[in-house]
């Protein structure tokens, strides 16, 4: 069997390789790992979307896990287009009606999305460039791959389950940074909110698993989320914020507070303006990327998920203290208060 892995380096694809690569020690399978920048010899070097394909990508291939894409959420239109559906459809051209292609997207695409939330005709009633991008996605491969198809979403990605470890931080570990450093002075959002979050190892499991099993024979979606076991956004803070503490504690360091709770009604009728008008221009930029975790964080209803993740808040435990032992001088920061600065008229 010869399977193909597209973003083996990012925080998804890195897990999924070594779980492809772990199998292959027991099941005659070839694992060929793309990346943007090839660093490791074993690794092809393609920029998808912008490029033809290598030669060594030609032939036929048994199994796609397309896992390349940006996450950014500040993705405009056709920045989203050029890094995510474009490539996708690449991906596609490689592939026949026998070739299984596992798409990774986001649980996000489904869900209850709140009004305020959505971006209007930018992005289709979707909350921004990231999400819009994925559920197009979806609807390129059921439109145009003529092969069996898994689609799977997973939330906010964590660390591994036991020992917290991840190939980068990204995405919710910019609320860690932000807590310790004094920026994320309020937390915007719903304290009773739900908010999903998945290990990676768990939501890699699912995907070489349905790379290794045997294809659907109808498109196939998989969520991995907590479902109604999955934490409040209150419960998410506290254990972020206790973890950390305990992390401090044993370096005789002082604990930080935990923000207040602001909604995000009051937040864009009231503090957003004052925000923008005595706050440094970094500061203001801070508390703006931050309320953008707000839709992610205080869904109304959680996820249904295939993939069950069972207790979500030792995930997270897990996740910070990897997280404060790989970045000790983050964790192990002073708070500096907000600045308020006096603007002239």
């Amino acid at each position: 069997m010869r399977v193909l892995l597209t973003g083996a380096t990012g925080v998804i694809g890195t897990e999924v390789a070594q779980r492809l690569r772990a199998a292959g020690r027991h099941r005659e399978h070839t694992l060929v790992r793309v990346a943007r920048r090839a660093e490791e010899d074993s690794l092809v070097r393609w920029r998808i979307g912008e490029q033809p394909p290598p030669a060594a990508l030609a032939g036929h291939w048994d199994v796609i896990v397309h896992a390349a894409a940006s996450t950014r959420w500040t993705l405009g239109r056709e920045e989203a287009v050029a890094a995510n559906i474009e490539p996708l459809r690449a991906v596609i051209g490689l592939a026949d009606r026998d070739t299984h292609l596992i798409q990774v997207s986001t649980a996000y695409v489904g869900g209850v999305r709140n009004p305020e939330d959505l971006r209007g005709a930018e992005f289709e009633g979707y909350r921004n460039g990231y999400e819009w991008s994925k559920a197009t996605c979806e609807a390129v491969a059921r439109a145009e791959h003529p092969g069996p198809l898994t689609l799977v979403r997973p939330p906010l990605v964590v660390g591994r389950r036991g020992s917290g470890e991840i190939a980068r931080f990204s995405g919710p570990y910019t609320l860690l940074q932000a807590l310790v450093s004094g920026l994320a002075a309020v937390v915007v959002g719903d304290p009773a909110g739900y908010a999903e979050i998945s290990p990676v190892d768990e939501v890699a499991e699912v995907i070489a698993t349905a790379a290794l099993g045997v294809p659907p024979a109808h498109p196939r979606t998989e969520v991995v989320a907590a479902g109604r076991a999955c934490l409040t956004l209150d419960a998410l803070v506290a254990v972020i914020c206790d973890t950390l503490n305990e992390c401090r504690a044993a370096q005789g360091v002082a604990p930080i507070e935990r923000p207040p709770m602001v909604s995000g009604d009051s937040w864009d009728r009231f503090f957003r303006p004052l925000a923008d008008q005595y706050l440094s221009p970094f500061q203001s930029q801070a508390v703006k990327l931050l309320a953008m975790f707000q839709s992610y964080t205080s869904m109304t209803e959680p996820f249904e998920p295939t993939r069950t993740v069972e207790d979500p808040a030792q995930v997270m435990a897990a996740s910070v203290r990897y997280w404060a032992a790989q970045k000790p001088r983050l964790a192990l920061a002073s708070p500096e208060p907000w600045t308020l600065l006096a603007r002239s008229g």
